[in-house]
């Protein structure tokens, strides 16, 4: 049986920023998604999400992180991305992002300086100002990278959120147990 290492490594400096994190604040256009919004002959507006950042927000739960969505849109396809993803904590078509992670704060019981953040545009800095970590993707407007204490080498939607949610993991000192468990299921073989 073969042991996973680790393969992700950043500055001591990154990962002493990003200590301490126990909620994630995202936005989804240029974030979660390309940013392109797609509208259906009726319509309906259609997203693309990408798989690996749908794993690495999986994987901030099992490290006890609570991902929250805070968007300005709204739409069918996100709800039931969400919910597929098991995540519970969102708000849904507000421009004021602020206040509700604030909220989400109360709520929860945590903190600015237990919040990370990752945002791509102006409607997100007023949360990026204050979270204790901030990251961007690498297609954010220059202003949000100007905040950013990471930005990420992924475009939105291209898995940047899980490069995000990888520097969290390793800060928390999770990431190498969550990969511990994978090559354990991998080499249990078939269940029975």
């Amino acid at each position: 049986m073969q042991t996973l290492t680790p393969a992700l490594h950043y500055p001591p400096e990154l990962l002493l920023q990003a200590q301490g994190i126990r909620v994630a604040f995202f936005d989804v256009d240029g974030v979660l998604t390309d940013g392109g919004l797609h509208f259906s002959e009726a319509g309906e507006t259609l997203k693309r999400f990408n798989s690996l950042d749908g794993q690495g927000l999986k994987l901030l739960q099992q490290a006890g992180i609570t991902p929250v969505v805070i968007t300005g849109r709204d739409s069918p396809a996100l709800r039931l991305r969400l919910k597929a993803l098991g995540i519970t904590h969102a708000r849904f078509g507000t421009e004021d992002k602020r206040p509700a992670a604030e909220e989400f704060l109360q709520t929860l019981g945590f903190n600015w300086s237990q919040s990370a953040a990752m945002g791509d545009d102006w409607p997100d800095l007023p949360v990026m100002q204050r979270a204790a970590f901030v990251c961007a993707p690498a297609n954010a407007h220059a202003q949000a990278k100007a905040l950013a204490h990471h930005i990420t080498s992924e475009r939105g939607g291209e898995g940047a959120a899980r490069a995000f949610c990888d520097v969290l993991l390793v800060a928390s000192g999770h990431y190498a147990r969550l990969l511990a468990l994978v090559g354990i299921e991998a080499n249990a073989g078939p269940s029975a």
